[in-house]
C-alpha cells in the first residue's frame, strides 16, 4: 500500500510513499494531505470474520485486521503486538473498549430503530482522541527506535487532542511534543490536564488567538520544508493519516455491537469541527462497512453544515469564530475536509490544489453548488448535516439525563440533538461520544444544577502547578521556540 497527496497530479507517482514514511511526516511536501492510493474492500465474508474476531479476540485483534490492510512496512507480528498493547481493558476500562449504550425508556415508540451512544472516552484523558493517540504513541516509538532517530511533534489543539497527545507521548523515547492551544479558549479542566504535565519532553504553548491560528502556525511550519527536515517535525493532529486510520476501527466495532448480521445498515452521527472523526467514518464506508448515513453535527461554528446544505465552503475569520460551550468544535477551517473533497471530485489533485491552495487563500471560500459532484456528497457518500446551539446543548443534556439517566458532555449533546433530526425508519443510529462531562463541568452545572462525576485520578487537577509558555500567533515565534529547545 502506498499513499498519495490530495494535491498530487493523477499521473505523478514519484511522490507516493509507504506508511512509515508518512507516519513521521504529517503534511505532504506540496501542502496536501496523504490518503491511500485506494481503499481496501471488505467483502461480506471478511466482514463476518472480523465480527467473530472482535467478539472472540477483542478490539486489539480487530485493530490489527483493519490496520494491516494499510500498513505493509511493519512486520505483522510487531503490528499485532502494538495493537494488543494499545487496546487493553486496563487502559480503556472495558473489554469492549468502545461499548454501546442504548437510549430508550417507556416513552420510546415500540418498533423504533435503536439509538445508541458509543463510548469513546474511557481512555487516559477522558476523550475520544485517546483511541487514536495511544496507538500513535506506540507506532512512533517503534519506528523511531527502528530508525535510531528522534521526532519533534508540533500540534494544535482546541481541547482534547493536546492532552491525548501529551499523555500518549510523555516519557516516550526519541519524542518531544510542542503543543499549541488558543489562550483562554479551553475549559479549566482541559487546560489543567495539559499544563500540569511536567515531563521534560512536553512543551505547552498558549497562543494569543483562536484554534485556527494555532492550526495555521502548524501548517506554516510544516510547509517550511527546510525547517521541517532540519528539526524532524512531525504531527499528531488529524492531518496525520495514521491517526485517522486508527479511528476507522471503532466504526467497525460499533457496527458489530449494534447488529447481528451484515444485512443490517446503521447510521452514525458525529460531532465535528476539524472533520477528522467523521472522515474516518467515510473511509470505513468506502471500505464496505454498511453505513447508511454519516451525519455531521456542528455547533454555532457551522462551516461544515453550511457546505453540506449549500455546496459553499466558507472559512470564517478568527473574529467570526464563536466561543461556545462545545469548544473542541470551535473551528472554522476544517483541515481534514480536503480529504473528502479529493474523493468527491474523483481524486482530481490539480483541482483540489486550486480550491484549497488558491481559492481559499485568495477569497476564503469556494463554491461547488453548481458542480454535479456536489450532489454525490449525499447521494453517493451518504453525508447529511445539522447544527446545535448552546440552548440546544442545555436541553439535550437535561432531557438525556432525565429520560435515560445518562450524563453526556456538550459535544455529544450537539450530536444527539442533530441525530434526532436525521433518524431513518428501520435504521439504527449510533452517536459517537466525544468526552466525559467533567471536562465541561460549567455547562453541566448550568443544565442540571450539579457537578458531573470526576474520576478519582483527576481530583484537584486545576490546582496543580502549571508549565506553559504564552506566545503570539506567529509562525516565526514557534520556530524560534522549537529551535531553542532542540539544541
Amino acid at each position: 500500500m502506498k499513499y498519495c497527496s490530495t494535491r498530487a497530479l493523477g499521473q505523478d507517482v514519484s511522490g507516493r510513499k509507504h506508511f512509515c514514511e508518512i507516519l513521521l511526516e504529517g503534511l505532504a511536501p506540496d501542502g496536501g494531505l496523504y490518503l491511500p492510493e485506494y481503499y481496501p474492500q471488505v467483502d461480506p465474508a471478511q466482514l463476518s470474520r472480523w465480527r467473530t474476531v472482535y467478539q472472540q479476540q477483542g478490539y486489539g485483534a480487530l485493530a490489527f485486521e483493519v490496520l494491516s490492510l494499510y500498513i505493509d512496512d511493519i512486520p505483522a507480528s510487531d503490528l499485532r503486538s502494538i495493537c494488543e498493547k494499545t487496546y487493553t481493558q486496563a487502559i480503556f476500562g472495558t473489554p469492549e473498549i468502545v461499548p454501546l449504550t442504548r437510549l430508550q425508556d417507556a416513552a420510546t415508540p415500540v418498533g423504533q430503530a435503536p439509538l445508541f451512544l458509543q463510548a469513546l472516552s474511557n481512555g487516559p484523558t477522558l476523550a475520544f482522541k485517546d483511541m487514536a493517540m495511544q496507538l500513535l504513541g506506540n507506532l512512533f516509538e517503534f519506528e523511531l527506535a527502528r530508525r535510531g532517530e528522534q521526532l519533534n511533534i508540533l500540534g494544535a489543539t482546541s481541547g482534547d487532542t493536546g492532552s491525548a497527545a501529551e499523555y500518549a507521548m510523555r516519557g516516550k523515547k526519541g519524542v518531544r511534543v510542542f503543543m499549541t492551544s488558543p489562550l483562554g479558549r479551553m475549559s479549566p479542566f482541559q487546560q489543567a490536564q495539559m499544563f500540569s504535565l511536567m515531563d521534560e519532553n512536553i512543551h505547552n504553548i498558549a497562543v494569543e488567538g483562536v484554534f485556527d491560528d494555532c492550526q495555521d502556525m502548524v501548517k506554516a511550519v510544516s510547509n517550511d520544508l527546510d525547517f521541517k527536515r532540519r528539526y524532524k517535525i512531525g504531527t499528531v493532529n488529524s492531518i496525520n493519516w495514521a491517526r485517522l486510520m486508527a479511528q476507522v476501527v471503532y466504526y467497525f466495532a460499533g457496527y458489530f455491537q449494534a447488529t447481528t448480521s451484515n444485512s443490517e445498515k446503521v447510521s452514525f452521527t458525529v460531532p465535528s469541527g476539524n472533520f477528522g472523526n467523521v472522515c474516518a467514518g467515510h473511509v470505513a464506508r468506502m471500505m464496505g462497512l454498511p453505513i447508511s448515513a454519516l451525519v455531521v453535527a456542528t455547533n454555532e461554528n457551522d462551516v461544515l453544515d453550511e457546505f453540506f446544505r449549500s455546496g459553499v465552503y466558507r472559512v470564517r475569520s478568527s473574529a467570526d469564530t464563536h466561543e461556545t460551550s462545545s469548544p473542541s468544535m470551535d473551528i472554522s477551517k476544517a483541515s481534514n475536509f480536503e480529504r473528502f473533497v479529493f474523493d468527491l471530485l474523483g481524486r482530481d489533485g490539480a483541482r483540489v490544489s486550486t480550491l484549497f491552495r488558491d481559492e481559499l487563500a485568495q477569497t476564503g471560500r469556494f463554491d461547488l453548488s453548481a458542480d454535479p459532484a456536489f450532489r454525490k456528497a449525499a447521494a453517493v457518500y451518504g453525508f447529511e448535516s445539522g447544527k446545535s446551539t448552546h440552548a440546544d446543548r442545555l436541553n439535550t443534556i437535561r432531557s438525556t439525563f432525565e429520560r435515560f439517566g445518562v450524563l453526556i458532555d456538550t459535544h455529544t449533546a450537539d450530536a444527539l440533538k442533530v441525530a434526532g433530526e436525521h433518524r431513518q425508519s428501520g435504521v439504527t443510529m449510533i452517536v459517537l461520544e466525544t468526552a466525559l462531562p467533567i471536562k465541561f463541568a460549567a455547562t453541566i452545572v448550568e443544565a442540571l444544577g450539579r457537578e458531573p462525576d470526576r474520576p478519582p485520578q483527576f481530583e484537584g487537577i486545576e490546582a496543580l502547578p502549571k508549565r506553559v509558555t504564552r506566545m503570539a500567533a506567529d509562525p516565526a515565534a514557534i520556530k524560534g521556540y522549537i529551535a531553542q529547545h532542540c539544541r
